[in-house]
C-alpha cells in the first residue's frame, strides 16, 4: 500500500491528537502522544492544552507530583515527560546512547572521570536518591565519595546518564532552575547486555503508534540512535508490523489499525508548543515543518520556536506578548485560519494567565533578530 506525504501528514496529526481535541486523561494522552519534550518546562502543558478537551493544568501537576508521569532525561539526551510505564523500556533503549554520549564525552574524561567511576557511583547515589534530593546535594554527594570537589560538567553528565527522575519543585510549571532529583521508581537493568535492544523494539512500537508510518530513519532520528539499532528493532518486532511504501518508494513501518485518515481531512488552526515533538520526531522534518522554514523554526542552536499550525503544517511563529498573542505568518493567510488563530489565542491566554503569561519571554530575542514574516498580528487573550 502506498501513502503519500499528505496523508502521512494527517497520520500525524490523528495520532498527536492534533485532528480534534479528544476528552482524555492527562496520563492516557501523554501514553497516546509517546512523549512529550519538556526542557522548557511549560511546553509540555501548551502541547496538553493542544491535545485535551477541557485541559485542566492542575490534573498535569497532580500526575507529576505523584509520578505517574515523569520527566527525565530519555530519546535524542533531552528531558521529556512520559508515562512512568513506559519508563524502564525507554530508558533500556537509550543506555547505549546515554552511555556513550555522556559518559565518554570529552568534557567528562578531561575532568577526570571515566564510565567505571560513574558505575562505582551510581548505587550509592541511587540510594541516597531515594528521597528527593537538589542537584547541589547530589554533586555534593559525588564530592563527598571522591574527597574532593569535581566540575559541574561531571555532575551534569552522571545526572543525565543515572535512572534520575526530576522531582517537582512548584508552580508555574511544576519544574524550575532549581532542579530536584529522585531515583527512578521503575529501576532500568543498565548491566544487561541485551536489554536495549528489547528495550528499543519497545520504543520504536510505541513510537510507531504515536509518530507512524516511519522509515528506519525516522525511528533512528527520533530516539538518537544508529540505523543499524533501529533496523534490528524492526527485526524483532517482525510480523508485528506492517510494510507499506511512501513518497518516494520510502520503505515505511507502522502497527496494524492504527489510524490512516484521508489526506483531505480537515486539520484546525493550532498554536504549538516551543519543542513540540510533531516538529522533531522524523529525520523527513518535511511531514509537518516544510523545508524552506525550518531554519526560522530551528534555530541554529536547537531552540525550536512555538509555531502556527495551519492545515496540518507551520506557517509561522508565536509567542506571547502583553495583551495577548503576537502570531508571524510566514505565508498569507485567509482570513477564516486568521480567525481560527484569533480563537485558539484567547483560549491559550487563559492557560497562560494563571501561570506565566509570559511563558517563552526569554526566547524573544530570536524575534528581534528578525523572522521573515508576510504579516504579524496581535491576536488578544481572554
Amino acid at each position: 500500500m502506498t501513502i503519500t506525504a499528505r496523508a502521512l501528514n494527517r497520520s500525524t496529526l490523528a495520532r498527536q491528537l492534533l485532528l480534534g481535541r479528544e476528552r482524555l486523561g492527562v496520563a492516557e494522552a501523554v501514553r497516546r502522544v509517546v512523549a512529550l519534550q519538556a526542557q522548557q518546562p511549560g511546553s509540555p502543558y501548551v502541547a496538553l492544552w493542544n491535545r485535551v478537551e477541557g485541559f485542566d493544568p492542575e490534573r498535569l501537576d497532580e500526575a507529576l507530583e505523584q509520578y505517574e508521569l515523569i520527566r527525565t532525561t530519555l530519546m535524542r539526551l533531552t528531558l521529556h515527560i512520559v508515562h512512568a510505564e513506559d519508563y524502564r523500556a525507554f530508558r533500556e533503549a537509550m543506555e547505549t546512547t546515554l552511555r556513550g554520549s555522556r559518559l565518554r564525552d570529552p568534557r567528562y574524561r578531561a575532568a577526570g572521570f571515566t564510565a567505571e567511576d560513574a558505575d562505582a557511583l551510581l548505587p550509592g547515589l541511587l540510594e541516597y536518591a531515594g528521597t528527593a534530593r537538589s542537584g547541589a546535594e547530589l554533586r555534593s554527594r559525588i564530592e563527598e565519595v571522591r574527597g574532593g570537589p569535581v566540575e559541574a560538567v561531571v555532575w551534569r553528565m552522571i545526572r543525565q546518564y543515572a535512572p534520575l527522575w526530576h522531582a517537582p519543585t512548584g508552580p508555574p510549571w511544576s519544574f524550575g532552575t532549581a532542579q530536584s532529583f529522585v531515583t527512578a521508581g521503575a529501576r532500568p537493568v543498565l548491566t544487561d547486555p541485551e536489554a536495549p535492544a528489547a528495550g528499543l523494539a519497545v520504543l520504536v512500537r510505541r513510537y510507531l503508534e504515536g509518530f507512524g508510518p516511519a522509515s528506519v530513519r525516522d525511528m533512528a532520528q527520533f530516539a538518537l540512535v544508529s540505523q543499524g539499532a533501529a533496523r534490528e528493532a524492526v527485526r524483532l518486532l517482525g510480523d508485528a508490523l506492517e510494510q507499506r511504501e511512501g513518497p518516494g518508494g520510502t520503505v515505511l513501518y507502522d502497527v496494524p489499525g492504527a489510524p490512516l485518515p484521508d489526506e483531505d481531512v480537515p486539520a484546525p488552526p493550532r498554536l504549538m508548543a516551543m519543542w513540540d515533538s510533531v516538529l522533531l520526531a522524523y529525520a523527513d522534518r518535511s511531514r509537518v515543518l516544510p523545508p524552506a522554514y525550518r531554519k526560522h523554526v530551528i534555530r541554529v542552536n536547537g531552540d525550536t520556536l512555538p509555531t502556527l499550525l495551519v492545515d496540518g503544517y507551520v506557517a509561522g511563529v508565536w509567542r506571547p506578548v502583553d495583551g495577548g498573542v503576537e502570531a508571524s505568518a510566514f505565508e498569507p493567510l485567509p482570513a477564516r485560519v486568521w480567525d481560527g488563530l484569533a480563537a485558539e489565542a484567547e483560549a491559550l491566554g487563559a492557560l497562560l494567565a494563571d501561570r506565566d503569561p509570559r511563558v517563552y519571554g526569554r526566547y524573544d530575542h530570536w524575534w528581534v533578530k528578525g523572522l521573515p514574516a508576510v504579516e504579524t498580528r496581535l491576536l488578544p487573550a481572554r
